[in-house]
């Protein structure tokens, strides 16, 4: 019997500067949570390798990022995988690689012709515009992209952007500074229609209050389902020390655990994907079994098949 799970890897760096001359090694993820048991625990292979061109370390004077081709093109590519995943009714769950792969993601998702949400897991508010990024990696913008915003070469893919709209996304568990972009003028996520749980408000609220409130946002009219995005930064940095930005703090495992379990018991998850994890930088392999852990006691709920399917391509029912 095939899986609900389409296990896809996307192993790319294209999103990433490096501005130390570091070579980051995300596109290690997917063969370590593999071996750390992953596709065995959830009863799922992985089915597919979209592989991402060369990396240009130049920025680009005119969009202002790294490798806008090249993450242009293995969006198109990954969309390609996506959609005929959710075409045959099954969740795409994807690892990555850096946080750029969300716009092939979502752009699978806006080629089915439904109406999807977003719910961002992640340290970083991604939200920021090319001309305040002091780096040019699009992974530090890929919810500023996906919202629309910025050069449409990234943002307007296929003509089909925004990929999602402001207001069937939900910010969850960011701790990021709250003066980035300023220098530019840019526009805050929390000054949008977005719904912003930072980690001090899941913290206050308990998750689950936390959680029906995003549900409610991501159950709204007119959505199809909704794409979870993780970052692994969005974990605790004392578990969670292999990823390219650390900060202080973050959901512990647990915690992230129940936020997953609680998204994914929803029966609402279109797909996922999973970026940012650094397996040169866990030599031990220990924050690998602790994601691994996380994303088989959070996502487990979709190795199971739905109790209702909707006929025809657009996926699962409400």
């Amino acid at each position: 019997m095939t899986s609900p799970i389409a296990l896809i890897a996307a192993p790319s760096l294209l999103g990433l500067s490096r501005p130390d001359g570091r070579v980051p090694r995300v596109d290690l993820l997917p063969e370590a949570l593999m071996e750390a048991g992953l596709g065995r625990r959830l009863g799922v292979t992985m089915e597919t390798t979209v592989t991402p061109g060369p990396y240009v370390p130049e920025r680009d004077p005119v969009v202002g990022v790294h490798n806008a081709p090249g993450i242009v093109d293995l969006a198109h590519r990954l969309a390609d995988v996506v959609e005929a995943a959710r075409r045959a009714s099954r969740v795409p769950v994807v690892l990555g690689g850096d946080c750029s792969i969300l716009l092939g993601c979502l752009l699978g998702l806006k080629r089915t012709g439904a109406r999807h949400g977003l719910a961002f897991l992640d340290g970083h508010t991604d939200f920021w515009p090319p001309s305040a990024s002091p780096l040019g990696g699009v992974a530090g913008m890929d919810l500023w992209f996906s919202t629309g915003r910025g050069p449409a070469v990234l943002s307007n893919l296929e003509g089909r952007g925004p990929l999602v709209s402001d207001a069937d996304v939900a910010l969850l568990g960011v701790r990021d500074s709250d003066d980035w972009g300023g220098a530019a003028g840019a526009e805050h996520a929390w000054d949008t229609a977005m719904l912003y749980l930072d980690l001090a408000t899941l913290r206050r609220d308990g998750i689950a209050a936390s959680m029906d409130r995003a549900l409610s946002r991501l159950r709204a009219p007119g959505l199809e389902g909704f794409w979870i995005h993780l970052d692994a930064d969005v974990m605790d940095d004392a578990v969670m020390p292999a990823v390219d930005s650390r900060q202080p703090d973050g959901l512990r495992p647990e915690e992230l655990s129940e936020v997953l379990a609680l998204l994914a018991g929803s029966g609402r998850v279109a797909g996922v994907d999973v970026t940012i994890y650094d397996p040169s930088l866990d030599p031990g392999r220990t924050a690998a079994r602790v994601l691994t852990d996380v994303l088989v006691q959070g996502l487990g709920a979709l190795a199971s098949p739905p109790r209702t399917r909707q006929a025809g391509a657009d996926g699962f029912s409400p």
